[in-house]
């Protein structure tokens, strides 16, 4: 409950730079800490958002930072370029 609360506060921060990627519909971050009332599972095992369009902030923005990029490890093909040395950070 809390890291849900502590995500939902933290959604008016911007996203940190050198973030790049998309969504590859894993589900991931909609299970965080529980599995999200409008992640939907299709019958061959693709996740998708019944409320898209209209996502909160803290949906939209995820991952927001390295750190919430580590929540997720190996399956978010979001990914951060690390600013001192230009290295990529990904989990994917």
């Amino acid at each position: 409950m809390i890291s849900k609360l502590r995500r939902t506060f933290t959604s008016i921060l911007p996203v940190e730079k050198g973030r790049t990627g998309h969504c590859n519909g894993c589900g991931a971050c909609c299970e965080l800490p529980r599995r999200c009332t409008f992640l939907k599972t299709d019958s061959k095992g693709n996740n998708t958002c019944s409320i898209y369009r209209f996502r909160p902030p803290n949906c939209r923005k995820f991952p927001r930072s390295p750190a919430q990029l580590e929540a997720v490890a190996k399956t978010c093909s979001f990914s951060f370029e690390n600013k001192l040395t230009g290295e990529k950070i990904s989990n994917y």
